[in-house]
Formats: C-alpha cells, structure tokens, sequence
C-alpha cells in the first residue's frame, strides 16, 4: 500500500514539474512583451519631455542659464557738488570706506579658549582705531548673524591704521573693507536751511540736495560678465560694460561773502533781542532775481544733522523720541521759504504801488488822509500805532509815519476787486518757482468774504500770511521798474563727464505796475529811510529806500509773538540789492521794526554794497586824526623790529596802553592790532616776541544799547579796543557778544540816534 501511494505520488509530482517547465515556456514571451512596451512608453515620453523642454521651454531655460553664468556689478556714480557764484565749494563727495565683518571667521576650529581670544583681539583693534564702545564692538564679532557692520563712511587715514593692523596681526578672513563716498560740507553752518543734506545712502533729504537729488544724483553703471559654478569670473568676449552717469554739479546764485555777512548780523539780532522763533534774512538782486544769501537762524551744521542745535540743545534730553524727531524737521526748515507770516507795514509798499498805478493817489497831494489815532470801521476801532494820531497827510507822510488808518482809507478807495487783481500780479497767490524744497505759499481770505473789516487790516498787511520769500519777491518788481522776476537760487549745472554747462537764464514773470509808478514808490521809501521810521536803515554814503513792519499776532496765536521786519532796496536810483530783515517774537519791551530790525539791514548793506562794489558818495577822510562821536582816534604806529622797551615808550607816548610778557630787551615780532589801525586814546596794544606762541582769548562783551563812552570802557576791560560808526547809541557790534577773539582786537561798534518809539 505504501509503496503503491509513492508512485502515485512521484508520478503526482512528475507532473506538477511538466507543467511549471510548460507554464515557464509560455509566460516569458509575456515577460519580454511587457518589457517592450514599457520601454517603448518610456522612450516616447522620454522623447516628448526632450521636446518640450527643446521647443516649449527652451527659450525660458536658455535665459535661466544664462542668468545663472554671469553675474552684474553695480558702478556707482559720484554725486555732484554744490558751489557758491564765486565757485567755491559748498558741498562735495568724497571716496570713503565702510568696514563690515563675517562673524563666522572669528570661530577657530571649535576652539573656545582661541576663539575668544581673537575675538577680543579684533574687537578691541576696531574699539581703538574707530574711536568706538568696546562693549557694542564685541556683540557685533560675536554675533550670529552672517554680516555685521562696524562702521561706515570712513576716512582714509583709520583704514590706513586698520590695514597695517590686519598685516601686521595676519589676520585678513572675515573683515571687510568696501569703497563707498560720503558727502562733506565744507562751511557746517553756513547756508544750511537752503543746502540741505543727504542721508547714509547720499539721497538727498533737505533744500537744494533734495530738490536737485536727481540731477546731483546721476545713474548707476555696471559690468555684466560670466561666472563658473564656484562663482569665479569667466573672461570672455561678451563682458558687457555700461559706465555710470556721474552727478551733475550746481552753481547758486548766493554768495559765500554776502551770506557769511548776512548770518552773523542775524545771529546777533536774535540773540540781542531774545527772539523766540529765530528770525531770516534774504538779500536779493532785483534785475535778476537772483538769491544772493538767504540765511535762517537758529541753523544747524550740515556735516552733523542729526545733531541738535545750541537752541534745540537746552530742551533736547526731555522730549520724547516723536517730539525728537519733530523738532528737527522744524530745525532743517528754511523758513524763509517754508513759513509764512503777517507781514505788517512793510506791506504798505504794496498797497501804495497799487494806488499810484490806478491813479487813486498822488505820493505828495497834502491832505489826502486824516488821521487821529484810530480808525472806526463799521463799529470796530483799529488803532494807530501813534494814539494821539497824525492829523492830514499825503501818501508820502503816511509812508514815513507807518499810519494805519491812512492806508485803511487808501484800502477802501482801492476795493478789493482790484486789490486781489493786483496782489495775484505780484504773486501773492502761487508760489514764486524757487528751485527748492518746502516752499509754502500764502493764505488770504477768499475774496466774496472780504468785509470792510477785512478790507482794512489787510491794507496795513495784517490777517492773512505769505512767505518772507514772496515778500521781497514783489518789492524787487517795485525795484525792478515794475518787472516781476522768478526767484532763481541754482545759476548753472555742468555736466561732470562731458563738461557740459548750461546756465538756468533769470526768468521774467510779468510787468506787474509802470516804471513810472516803480520810481515814486522808491522815491517814497527813501523819505521813509531819511525822514521817517526807517531812519535806522540808513548806510553812510548810500542811498536807501526801506519800510518797517511790526505785525502782531493774530487772535488765538498770541503764543507766536509779534514779528519786526525791515525790507529795504539799495541804491534807490539804480537798485542793484534788495534785503528783508524778519525776526520773530523779540522782546514786547522792544519789538519795532524799524528800532530792531533795520539797524540789522543797515550793518548787511553797509558791508554788501562796498564788496559788491557799487559807488558809494561817502567823502574820503585823510586827516591823521578823525572823531568818531567826540572820541579822538589815530593810527598805531609799527614798532616791529624795535625792542620791547623801545616800542614801550613810543606807544605810550602816543596815548596807548601796551600789554607783553616779553623782556624789555627783546625783539617786538608782532603786533596787535596792526599798524596803521585807528584806535581811540588808551587802546591797549599787544605786543609778542619770537618766543610767544600762545595768544590769550576774551569773550567779546555786550555793549549794544551802550553810549560810546560806555563802550568803549566795558571793551578796555576785556583788552579790547574799539572802532565808532555813527553817534548816539549802540545798535549793533561785530564780532557779536559771546565771540571769542584775541586780547587788542578791535570790535566795530554801529551806533544810531534814537528814534520816536511810535514808529514801526
């Protein structure tokens, strides 16, 4: 039975083998056709996908290939310089560096104690070479972060010192020094409300900088070449080159002598009379247009401006980070385009141009306008600044008296359908054009709500705004025989790389009144500098036309103060200079016009005018010996190469006190003042040998207000000598109080008679 069942089995099993062998012979041809077509339908879409990367995607990738082997390099161009008429530098850019760090070059091979040891190395290389905190150095090396910058816009000679640290301490990997320009302005201060500056990244942020950023500016270049995968540069034949467009550079108009003369006499004006909100100067060439200084005062230096100012200083530590940030834009402001405000009597000129033309008034019919110390509008009274009032009066005298109530007759006679024709002739309504930043323009009330009211105190410039900039604007028609001129800041850009000049030509705005009607009105300002309350005003050897302007402030802005102004034109025949003087919130003891701000014209005018050379008719003084205000002077005689003894005796002789520290048998090598120097009986000389290098220092004292006598003594006792212009009293000095000069120095003293205080 058992051996019957394996038979049956092995035959079973023979079997099973049979058919396997039978199933293998007919499943690999299946094998060998399934391989096939999944091979075929590999090979197609393999085939499809080439294609469509060849013909639908080839141009997209060819362009990805090619961004992906060449590489672009940015040319920066050098941004334009600004310089004064005369062509000297304002404002230039230099090639600097800018010193950034890879923290990661500092780690030295997980070693901790070497790591910390070079990176205090470094760290105290940069603290010591930059003139920077240690603390804040170190954080940055030791940073996580992939690039840390140290410090920017650096002069050469520290990255000198840096380089010869990097040699001489063989360390290189990690510090990096990169090309950059800074932008330097050569005067700080000066004119820095009109300049402006730029930013970190040379963008212009303030005045001319900002406004003429594009033009400064210029385009970027770049080199565009090939690169291999390790980011290596290829040298071929396709480097494509695209030069930068260097900036463009600007000529002003201002210049750089008239404006330094313009900013010290306004510094002095602020500080002698306590003004509240600075003040401004603009000197203006009427033919032209031309700016030829515009000063602003508290400045700021450009060089620094993130720096708050002596003024803002004193406040600085106790704002807040907005009221920081606010109170430097009011810093970087050039008021003299960008704020307005009522600018009172010296609007006057305006009104009496407007009558003449229209033939509502004669400058010099008697009687023409009443006034007894007021005048009654509908109910309201409007006083004159002269309460007991100045009776009948022509325009002429009406001008020269500053009377409110005059022109508020002339107002009414005029009417304000033809007033607002006018005022939209000179101006008042656009902004004048000038090519710089924030210029405001004025508000009026709208014409079909000028009541009677409004009607008068506009008349005597009184409730409703303009720029000090449209102010001497529309004088400098009156000046300019009654041709408008556009405000031109910006004479000439030259193109850096061609050489390229083209000059920005004066611009004719329109004829705005006659010439006829231009020389009374000037006529009628010159009455006001000699006969009137401009009398301050007045220049020895010149002649001026002015107005005064005191404008008090409007209801609910008594916090602003009242503002002192005097406009005046010079000479009056042939007027080749214009300048307004505007101080804001002096002291009430003190804030007329034509006491505060006139004296101030008169001290720009009387250095402006001789330096501008235009003839003066002052008689030449010869005699050796000349009287100013009854002091006596004479000139100081050279005693150099004498011994001290020997100068000693011959000063003294003369009347004048000698100062020296050297021995009486030495050489005289200097002395102070120079010879031939006109100084009054006593001045004190000082006298230096070879041997004395060191100079000794006073503040300049106050004087302003001072008698001559007084002056002169409260300068003795500082060893400081004297120079007299004008008699009566004191009403400015240069250099101004606070100013440090050298023992013997002279200060000029300008002294005026004074004036009825009803006169503004």
């Amino acid at each position: 039975m058992n051996s019957y069942n394996k038979k049956k089995n092995k035959n079973k099993n023979k079997n099973i083998t049979q058919r396997n062998k039978e199933q293998v012979k007919f499943n690999k041809p299946r094998r060998y056709l399934v391989f096939s077509i999944l091979s075929c339908f590999l090979l197609v879409t393999l085939i499809f996908r080439i294609g469509y990367l060849q013909f639908v995607q080839g141009s997209m990738l060819k362009e990805a290939a090619v961004k992906q082997q060449t590489t672009s390099r940015i040319i920066s161009p050098t941004r334009g310089s600004i310089y004064d008429s005369t062509g000297k530098p304002l404002a230039i850019s230099a090639t600097v560096d800018t010193v950034t760090i890879n923290p990661s070059k500092f780690i030295v091979d997980n070693n901790e104690t070497e790591t910390a040891r070079l990176q205090e190395k470094v760290s105290k290389a940069f603290s010591e070479i930059f003139g920077l905190d240690y603390d804040e150095v170190f954080s940055k090396v030791t940073s996580k972060n992939s690039v840390q910058t140290i410090v920017k816009k650096v002069e050469e000679d520290k990255i000198d010192k840096l380089k010869q640290w990097m040699k001489d301490n063989e360390i290189y990997a990690g510090i990096n020094i990169d090309t950059d320009t800074k932008r330097y302005y050569y005067y700080n201060n000066l004119a820095s409300n009109l300049i402006g500056f730029c930013g970190d990244d040379n963008q212009g942020l303030a005045g001319i900088e900002y406004y003429w950023d594009s033009t400064l500016t210029g385009t970027p270049g770049k080199i565009v070449t090939a690169q291999d995968a390790a980011q290596d540069i290829i040298s071929n034949d396709k480097e494509t080159y695209i030069p930068a467009q260097n900036g463009s550079n600007l000529t002003l108009t201002i210049d750089i002598t008239i404006q330094t003369i313009a900013e010290k006499y306004l510094k002095q004006a602020c500080k002698d009379n306590n003004c509240g909100r600075g003040g401004n100067i603009i000197v203006m060439d009427p033919s032209t247009g031309d700016i030829l200084a515009m000063a602003s005062y508290p400045d700021y230096n450009l060089n620094t401006p993130f720096t708050p100012n002596e003024v803002l200083a004193t406040k600085w530590d106790s704002l807040s980070a907005s009221a920081k940030s606010t109170e430097l834009q009011k810093m970087w402001k050039n008021t003299a385009v960008s704020n307005t405000y009522e600018p009172g009597s010296v609007f006057k000129i305006i009104m009496s141009s407007i009558g003449v033309e229209e033939n509502i008034v004669e400058t010099d019919t008697a009687g023409n306008f009443s006034c007894i110390g007021y005048q009654d509008i509908y109910g309201t009274k409007i006083q004159c600044a002269n309460h007991s009032g100045h009776g009948y009066q022509s325009l002429r005298q009406a001008m020269q008296n500053s009377c409110n109530p005059a022109f508020m007759q002339l107002g009414a006679k005029i009417g304000k359908d033809i007033m607002y024709k006018y005022f939209k002739a000179f101006g008042f309504f656009d902004k004048t054009g000038i090519a710089t930043a924030g210029e405001a323009v004025g508000t009026f009330h709208p014409l079909e709500k000028v009541g009677p009211v409004e009607l008068a105190t506009i008349s005597f410039g009184q409730r409703f705004t303009i720029t000090p900039l449209q102010m001497i604007t529309a004088v400098c028609a009156v000046a300019n025989d009654g041709v408008l001129m556009q405000p031109r800041v910006v004479k000439s850009i030259e193109n850096t790389d061609t050489g390229t000049v083209t000059t920005v030509e004066p611009k004719q705005v329109r004829q705005v009144i006659s010439a006829e009607t231009a020389e009374q009105v000037r006529s009628m300002m010159q009455s006001v500098v000699t006969n009137g309350g401009g009398r301050y005003g007045q220049v020895e050897g010149y002649t001026i036309g002015g107005k005064t302007g005191t404008s008090e402030p409007s209801p609910g802005k008594e916090e602003e103060g009242y503002v002192a102004s005097f406009l005046a034109i010079a000479p009056v025949e042939n007027t080749k200079v214009a300048i307004l003087v505007t101080l804001y919130d002096p002291d009430e003891s003190n804030n007329y016009g034509g006491q505060i701000a006139a004296p101030v014209a008169a001290q720009v005018l009387s250095e402006v005018l001789p330096y501008l050379e235009i003839p003066s008719n002052k008689t030449t003084i010869t005699t050796t010996e000349t009287a100013y205000n009854n002091l006596a002077t004479k000139p100081l005689p050279d005693v150099r190469t004498k011994t001290v003894a020997e100068a000693k005796k011959q000063l003294e002789a003369a009347g004048f006190t000698c100062k020296t520290t050297g021995a009486d048998d030495s050489t005289v090598a200097e002395q102070v003042p120079k010879q031939g120097t006109y100084l009054v009986n006593g001045a004190v000389v000082e006298l230096y040998t070879s041997k004395d290098t060191v100079r000794t220092s006073v503040e300049v004292p106050a004087v302003k207000g001072y008698t001559a006598t007084r002056a002169k003594n409260a300068l003795l006792q500082q060893n400081l000598n004297i120079k007299i212009v004008g008699s009566g009293k004191v009403v400015s000095q240069d250099p101004i109080a606070g100013t440090q000069v050298e023992e013997g120095s002279v200060i000029t003293v300008t002294l005026k008679d004074e004036l009825d205080a009803s006169l503004h």
